[in-house]
């Protein structure tokens, strides 16, 4: 008896070690014949092959294997194995198709093979019954089972005996003899001669290759006393639905599962799913249908399947031969553009944060000239705002360089209209010949040519150089137009930051000129009020022009850093696009900041509770400084009820005050008073806002609400606060009085119109 276990134990650890080494099952040559008749089918989609998958073990095996593998977790609601498929790359799953093995065509006289072949067809088929029925079983148990994961659990419940079959075929037959020759289950007598079953070393592969784990369930439990274990463990409910399937298939006699034992009686498993008798009529008489659709799609009845599947990788090899050589031309032809990267990725890096236009333009045009080994060059900057000169960077044949300004001759464009908003080579001279007639320099009028530097769909300038070699012209056309494309994103970001330097210096020249304005009597103190309604939209309308015309322009030249960035392998060039894309997406931030103040929307006025403004000021308040519970007094005068003003905008104005109250304590806190009177017209409702913090000089106090100023070091934020004061309490016909000492405390002073 320990001699016989332990021989038991050996026989079972040599099949265990046979079955580790599957890394994947094999399928039939009729399978391989459609399955490259679906490939070579156009271009690739997981749809135009799941059909297959779907039928076959080998391959929803495999499948569920590399859905496993990219840690795909299981959808809520149904499983879909297309939909799980379509998440992953289609690449992939082509060549996890094409990697199956497929079982080999027996030679004369090889009756191992042969029956191999002939018991898989008749494996699949009852395999296939088995999954068409438990479908249609959870259908109806649903909906405490998923359809789709019963069926896929009925088609691979037994990937233990196609491992058996594939690890050791002779002993395989063998069992398959014993068992009919038996009458026995086949788990008998493979646990006799094995010292375990298909029922074990299918779990074992479900567990390696990631199967749902309700269908690694059913692999492993269809053969046990599933009812019972259901009952304590709901999710083994789907053994249940498959151990019934494949009872009701084997009293059928569709194909051969090579168990030859009485199938089990399904009354006791339709009980405990709550399928009824006639139920379980009406899925055997719909059976043959749905099987015969499935096992057409395998060509499980095709002739000469090997022939055919020969025929079909024949025809396979051949397309994916012709894509081999397609992708080999695509490489050269890359490597071949490589080169115009390095020379992109060295203009790049050779620009520096803060370059002008010009100096970028006389680097590109250098570097152009010593690239494509041409003559002499010259690349200019189109006119701007109506202007009718222009600046130019002239490389001679030397690489002698020098910046020069040129007359825009009367009825001339600077950029011909031909290259105004694409890409295209023209003759120089037939095109811009009395401007280059003003340079020093004689470019050859044959051998000279034009081409645009494009950014935001139109050209902001162009560039001209001396082909050695004219005819190569059009042979370099797309690497002129890649080279110059990226020269006119890099310009327009330039041209770009130059007219927001140049709107910012007009801005800050308008808000620092001083603007009287009509204060009420008891206001008139030493201190800092807005500036008057006209002059704070002039202000504003100053604010939206700047902000509309560099809005979109920034928006461009982010989103083409961006994609130049995709396009760009090189860290080093890579990076610095980065920055230019988060350094345009700054300035855009800003913009929008600039657009909030000069357009904001409209109030709408209504009467409005004072306290409760203030209460929920506070609120805001805490929630911007992250303080639960700031030290804010509030007292509100018997006489004053309510404002007349858009209260969402006054609260977050009189939050900004608070705020900037907390903060003038620094890291230590203290409090903040506010009352609410009336004035002497009793028209106006005045709100005083007081801190003892750490105050203001008089230099900064004429500075508070003008925007993106702030007395913080550098890496502030954008200083916006009091500036949105200043305008929401503006546009609520307000009006605003700071006044200020250092180390003396705040008093804001905020007078609304009480109807």
């Amino acid at each position: 008896m320990p001699d016989r276990l332990s021989d038991t134990k050996m026989a079972a650890r040599q099949v265990e070690l046979a079955v580790g080494r599957l890394d994947s099952l094999s399928t039939l040559p009729c399978v391989g014949a459609k399955l490259f008749s679906g490939l070579r089918q156009g271009q690739f989609s997981v749809s135009s092959i799941i059909d297959i998958i779907e039928s076959d073990p080998a391959l929803t095996a495999g499948m569920l294997f590399l859905i496993g593998r990219h840690g795909l977790d299981r959808p809520r609601g149904r499983f879909l194995l297309l939909q799980a498929l379509e998440k992953l790359p289609a690449n992939e799953v082509r060549d996890a198709a094409l990697a199956v093995k497929i079982l080999p065509a027996p030679e004369p006289g090889d009756d191992v093979g042969d029956y191999n072949i002939r018991f898989r067809k008749e494996l699949m088929l009852h395999s296939l019954a088995v999954a068409c029925c438990a479908l249609e079983i959870a259908e109806i148990a649903s909906p405490r089972i998923d359809p789709q994961l019963a069926y896929c659990a009925g088609l691979l419940h037994d990937i233990g005996k196609l491992a058996l079959q594939e690890a050791v075929p002779k002993s395989f037959i063998r069992i398959v003899e014993e068992a009919e020759s038996a009458e026995q289950s086949s788990c008998t007598i493979e646990s006799g001669h094995l010292g375990c079953d298909h029922a074990i070393i299918g779990k074992h592969l479900a567990q390696k290759w990631q199967f749902p784990n309700p269908v690694a369930l059913a692999v492993w439990l269809h053969h046990s006393e599933a009812v019972t274990i259901s009952e304590e463990m709901p999710q083994a409910a789907i053994a249940a639905v498959v151990q019934l399937a494949d009872s009701m298939v084997r009293q059928l006699n569709i194909g051969s599962s090579g168990s030859f034992d009485p199938p089990a009686p399904p009354e006791l498993i339709a009980e405990y799913l709550g399928i009824e008798i006639e139920q379980l009529q009406q899925i055997r008489r719909g059976l043959p249908a749905s099987l015969g659709q499935k096992s057409g799609i395998l060509g499980l009845d095709l002739p000469n399947a090997v022939t055919e599947y020969c025929r079909a990788a024949h025809f396979a090899a051949g397309r994916f031969a012709r894509k081999q050589s397609e992708l080999s031309d695509e490489n050269r032809r890359l490597q071949s553009a490589s080169s115009h990267l390095d020379f992109a990725a060295e203009f790049l890096h050779g620009i520096g944060p803060s370059a002008l236009a010009i100096d970028i333009a006389r680097n590109f045009a250098v570097r152009w000239q010593k690239f494509y080994q041409t003559g002499m060059v010259c690349l200019y900057l189109a006119p701007s705002n109506g202007l009718e000169t222009l600046e130019a960077v002239v490389v001679g044949n030397l690489a002698q360089c020098s910046i020069v300004t040129l007359d825009v001759p009367a009825k001339t464009q600077a950029v011909p209209k031909a290259i105004a908003y694409d890409f295209e080579i023209l003759n120089a001279h037939d095109h811009i010949g009395r401007l280059l007639e003003q340079l020093d320099v004689d470019f050859d009028p044959n051998r000279t040519r034009l081409v645009p530097l494009l950014s935001r769909g139109g050209a902001i300038g162009a560039i001209a150089f001396e082909l050695n070699y004219p005819g190569d012209a059009e042979l370099f056309a797309e690497r002129f137009r890649t080279s110059a494309t990226i020269a006119g994103v890099v310009l327009g970001m330039a041209l770009g930051r130059q007219t927001q330097q140049d709107f910012a210096e007009h801005f800050a020249r308008l808000i620092s000129k001083p603007v009287p304005a009509e204060i009420p009597a008891e206001a008139e103190k030493t201190g800092r009020m807005i500036p008057a309604e006209d002059s704070l939209n002039a202000l504003a309308e100053m604010a939206a022009g700047a902000a509309h015309e560099l809005n979109n322009p920034l928006a461009v030249i982010s989103g083409r850093a961006q994609l130049l960035a995709e396009a760009q392998n090189d860290k080093e060039t890579k990076e610095i696009l980065k920055q230019i894309y988060e350094n345009a997406r700054e300035a855009s931030g800003i913009i929008e900041d600039l657009m909030s103040f000069a357009e904001p929307p409209r109030p709408r006025l209504a009467p409005t509770d004072v306290k409760k403004m203030l209460d929920e000021a506070v609120q805001l308040t805490s929630r911007k400084t992250n303080i639960e519970a700031p030290d804010v007094q509030i007292e509100v005068a018997g006489k004053v009820e309510t404002v007349f003003v858009d209260s969402a905008q006054i609260v977050s104005a009189v939050a900004n005050i608070i705020s900037n109250a907390v903060e003038s304590y620094g890291d230590k806190s203290g409090p903040i008073e506010i009352s609410a009177d009336t004035d002497e017209s009793g028209e106006m409702v005045r709100l005083t806002i007081k801190d003892r913090g750490c105050g203001m000089d008089q230099e900064t106090l004429k500075k508070a609400t003008r925007p993106f100023f702030s007395a913080k070091p550098a890496g502030r934020k954008r200083g916006m606060g009091l500036a949105y004061t200043a305008r929401f309490i503006q546009i609520n016909k307000g009006l605003l009085n700071i006044e200020s000492e250092p180390d003396g405390g705040t008093a804001v002073t905020i007078y609304l119109p009480a109807k």
